[in-house]
């Protein structure tokens, strides 16, 4: 008996998954757009990665846009100047994340002081991660900048999105 009632459970909260509307967020409302939605197909398969690349993009330009406005305006030191654009990218980058890219939303003030915390923990160890790998290429081995400048993107870029995946926006 307690088994047939916990399958009738089950398919009830099924039942109530299935009624539910399919939450659409502005980049799917835009994948619908008749030029756009040839699209579709790809975009729904890769969708957190492609927003993920986007937003990680819209960072990339972002830091270096207000770095090179600071500079100009303030003229402080670079390494004030990196963390001020540091601290403004992340707080665009959590919240960009949280909303579109892996749909972080969370129910109570603690969840969110936890989320934001671990994302800014996250971000932090990349930071130092990249700052490691700019002072042995660059500073003790003499390797090109751009290039090792580069590459140590392509490591922070992919060990942000790990976890942002796995520690961060975990799903429940």
């Amino acid at each position: 008996m307690n088994d047939e009632l916990n399958e009738l459970a089950d398919q009830l909260e099924q039942n109530d998954q299935n009624l539910q509307p399919e939450k659409k967020d502005i980049f799917d409302k835009l994948m619908h757009l008749p030029v756009l939605n040839i699209f579709e197909p790809f975009y729904k398969k890769y969708k957190e990665a492609l927003l993920y690349l986007f937003f990680g993009g819209t960072a990339f330009f972002l830091n270096i846009i207000l770095f090179a406005a600071i500079d100009k305006c303030f003229h402080i030191n670079e390494l004030v100047n990196n963390i001020i654009c540091w601290i403004v990218c992340v707080l665009y980058q959590y919240f960009t994340n949280r909303t579109w890219v892996f749909d972080g939303h969370v129910d109570t003030a603690a969840e969110f002081i936890k989320q934001l915390v671990s994302f800014f923990g996250g971000r932090l160890f990349t930071l130092f991660l990249e700052e490691l790998i700019i002072a042995v290429f660059i500073t003790w081995l003499g390797f090109n900048t751009m290039i090792v400048k580069l590459a140590a993107q392509v490591v922070v870029i992919v060990t942000n999105y790990i976890i942002s995946k796995l520690i961060v926006f975990k799903k429940k």
